[in-house]
């Protein structure tokens, strides 16, 4: 019988690499407020129907869920108040992604100025390297979008 040794299913993904950035013309405190606040995403991505935390700060989670029925699940695995920053991991989902790491931040322009910036990097659940290219249009769509509705709460 052998023995038993640490594992985890969630790895870092190596697939695509998307950004999406806004400039806002608002103080980056007042945006953070907004993309910064982990359990708040449903305010600036429609397609949400609510979402639910379980836990405070670093290694909390919240199940994300959908109109259409879908539901993700995600680890806060850092947060940054001072630097406006935090990151988290996918650990669950039915939108057909496999791993899923991403980071939002915000940093200050000028007085009344700011840019919120949306990193994510994924891969397909399926379809390995032949679905990477359409798989990387969903992801850059859905956060272009997430992001503009971040702008659109702010003129």
């Amino acid at each position: 019988m052998s023995t038993l040794q640490p594992d985890t299913l969630i790895k870092n993904p190596h697939g695509c690499h998307v950004v999406s950035s806004v400039e806002v013309p608002t103080d980056a405190a007042q945006v953070w407020a907004v993309v910064g606040n982990f359990g708040g995403f449903d305010r600036f991505i429609p397609a949400l129907s609510h979402i639910e935390l379980i836990g405070e700060g670093v290694s909390s989670l919240r199940k994300k869920c959908f109109k259409d029925g879908n539901v993700v699940v995600e680890q806060l695995n850092s947060r940054d108040e001072q630097a406006r920053s935090m990151t988290w991991t996918t650990i669950y989902n039915t939108l057909g992604v496999a791993n899923l790491w991403a980071a939002m931040n915000v940093e200050a322009l000028g007085e009344g100025k700011s840019r919120a910036t949306w990193t994510i990097i994924a891969e397909p659940a399926s379809g390995g390297e032949e679905a990477l290219p359409g798989f990387k249009e969903f992801v850059q769509g859905f956060a272009d979008d997430a992001m503009g509705n971040v702008l659109k709460l702010f003129v």
